[in-house]
Formats: C-alpha cells, sequence, structure tokens
C-alpha cells in the first residue's frame, strides 16, 4: 500500500536524524533553511495549516498534507505530530516522488 511506504520511509528518515517534528521544531528548520519538505496532518486546525503555507511558502519549501496526526506520530516513534520538517534532501525527493 502507498500509504505505508511513505511513513516507513519518514520512519527511516527519523532513525537517521533528518526528520524534526512538532511545531517549534518545524518551523526553526524551516526558518534556519534546514528543511526540504514539511509535511502537515491532514487533521490539523485551520491556523496551523495556514501558518505552515505561508511559511513555506515565504521560505520557498515545498509542504504536502498527508495522513493523520496519529499516523505521523507513530511513523516517527512519538504520540502524535501535526508537523515534521524532513532535513535531508534524499528523503525528501523520496518522499514528494511517492506522493506524486
Amino acid at each position: 500500500m502507498k500509504t505505508d511506504s511513505i511513513l516507513s520511509t519518514l520512519g527511516l528518515a527519523q532513525r537517521a536524524g533528518k526528520v524534526v517534528s512538532g511545531e517549534f521544531m518545524t518551523e526553526n528548520a524551516v526558518k534556519s533553511k534546514k528543511a526540504y519538505l514539511v509535511i502537515i496532518a491532514k487533521d490539523v486546525s485551520g491556523n496551523t495549516r495556514k501558518k505552515f503555507c505561508n511559511m513555506c511558502e515565504y521560505y520557498q519549501v515545498p509542504i504536502r498534507e498527508y495522513a493523520s496526526k496519529d499516523e505521523l506520530g507513530r511513523s516517527l516513534g512519538k504520540i502524535f505530530r501535526a508537523s515534521l520538517a524532513v532535513t535531508d534532501n534524499g528523503f525528501a525527493q523520496a518522499i514528494m516522488k511517492k506522493m506524486d
């Protein structure tokens, strides 16, 4: 199933230390130009969605909506995560290729 390969790639990137998650860390990664891809959960609030979409547009970082907060969190071995940033270009490209 397509969903699982994206989540397992995220898990792999997390274990490689190439993912930061949580609103504060994600925002930091984008603003310090370390983020190659931002993923927000499909069930985030409108405010959170708008904030990250605007920020990613400004800093020219690709952003995708994917899975639920629980699924994103579980793939990273954490409770739930509304947002995360992939800080490795290779992982970011691989994930975007699977999403498109």
